[in-house]
Parts: structure tokens; sequence; C-alpha cells
């Protein structure tokens, strides 16, 4: 599991991974055909695949450094996110991580859909280590960040997956903190939102801030961040400035340069 130092002033470094690796085992249970069935009283066959989701990943994320982590579906980038912000354990290898950290790594996770837009404001500052005080302090901020009026008070059954995305980003944003993960979450909202938060990374990133942003909207990509890692199988293929490290990444893709591909790849 990742260990925690509160002396961010003793080292520049906020995320410091070493030979990362992750394995999963997964049981995969083929059907038989009918035929097949009948000789085997209907059992099917069980079988165990290891999936090696990361494999020896060594990467440090320095304070005032936008990271964005790139990679097709599968590369690992979101099993990466997990491991670092504490969610799951490394199979081996060690993360050191300097700092208060806030995810966003999916729309909703950690919200409760039968509590109040409220509620889950209050769920989400405790899990990112805020104080009850805290959070009523900036509660109107979250509130207003997240556009959402009256529908604040209501379940969050009955929110759309915008309204999700509008409260998620707002709570992880708002709480301001030294280490900010963000996985596919600025692809999220309409376009007025995706400019607010956009936006907002700008100004977390003028704190100097560590920010780990994953995301195939490679256009906001180049404008963001200052730095790019690119993950395939598992694998740290590349890490250098994003322009280069993005061009490279579309060439193994074999993908021209469009506004299209910017945004999808």
């Amino acid at each position: 599991m990742p260990s925690v130092s509160n002396s961010i002033k003793a080292s520049e470094v906020a995320v410091s991974v070493r030979g990362l690796g992750l394995t999963y085992t997964t049981s995969i249970e083929r059907r038989p055909t009918i035929k097949a069935r009948a000789k085997s009283l209907g059992r099917g066959t069980k079988h165990t695949r290891v999936i090696q989701a990361l494999d020896n990943v060594n990467l440090d994320v320095e304070y005032g450094q936008v990271l964005g982590v790139i990679g097709s579906n599968g590369a690992g980038k979101s099993s990466m996110m997990r491991v670092i912000a504490g969610i799951i354990p490394p199979t081996r290898g060690r993360i050191e991580v300097f700092g208060s950290v806030s995810t966003l790594l999916a729309l909703g996770v950690g919200f409760n859909p039968s509590m109040s837009g409220r509620d889950n404001v209050l769920l989400g500052g405790l899990a990112a280590g805020m104080t009850r005080d805290q959070i009523e302090d900036r509660f109107e901020e979250i509130a207003d960040f997240s556009e959402l009026g009256d529908a604040i008070d209501a379940p969050m059954r009955t929110y759309s997956s915008g309204m999700y995305s509008r409260l998620a980003f707002s709570v992880a944003a708002t709480v301001r903190p030294d280490i900010l993960i963000v996985d596919e979450a600025l692809s999220t909202g309409d376009a007025k939102f995706k400019e607010k938060s956009l936006n907002r990374i700008k100004e977390l990133r003028s704190d100097d801030r560590a920010l780990i942003i994953v995301s195939h909207a490679m256009a906001t990509l180049r404008e963001i961040c200052n730095d790019i890692a690119w993950l395939d199988k598992g694998v740290l293929v590349q890490r250098g400035e994003p322009n280069a490290t993005i061009d490279a990444y579309q060439d193994f893709l074999q993908v021209k340069r469009s506004a299209a591909s910017d945004e999808d790849v």
C-alpha cells in the first residue's frame, strides 16, 4: 500500500513509484455446447487467466507537474491510478505519496445514490480527508461550482450522468489537495462545464500542486500538461514533453493528427 508523509517541504517529489507491478488472476468459464453438456452432465470448464496489468513501472511526479497518462484501453492507466490512490494494493514494488490526495477516478465512485447530493458532498469531503467544519465552510463553493441548484437536496438516484459528473468534479477539485488524480473525468458533462473544469485544473496547476490526469483527449493534454507518460500493456513506454510523447503515441497507433484523433485516441 502507498505510504503517506505529511513532510511535503522535505522533498519536491509528490509521488514516487518504484518497480510497480500489478497482477490479476481471473477465472473464465467456457460454456459447453449442448452435445458436450450432455456428456459432461452440464458442467462447464473453468480456466484461470493471469493478467499483468502493470509491469515494473518507475516514475516520479513532482510538485508543480501536471502529468498526463495516455495509452489505449487496457494499457494499465486506471490500474496505476487506483494503486497510487491506495484503492488496490500492488502485487510488487513500492509507492510513496508525500501529501494529501484527492481522487476523481470514475463517475460517482463513492457516492450513495439513495442519499442527497448535499449528503454525498459530506461523504466525498470526509473521504478526501476534510473535517466536517472544513466541508461546511466550502459547501457553498462546491454547490455553486456544480450548478445543481435545488437538485443538490434531491437523491442522487434522480441525477443524470452529467449531474453526477458535475458534483463529483466539484467535490474533488474544491478540496484543493496537494495531489489530484483525475481519471477520464474531464470528458464528462456538457461543453460549458468541460471548459469550467478545465479552467479549474489550470488554477490548481498554478498553485504548485501535483496533478495526474488520465485522458484520451489529446488536445486537452497538450494544453494543460507539462509531462506525459505513455503506457502500453502495463509497461511505461515513454515519458517526456507532451507534444513529442503524444506524437510518438499517435504514430504508434498509425493515427494522423486531426481534431477527431486529438480528442478520441
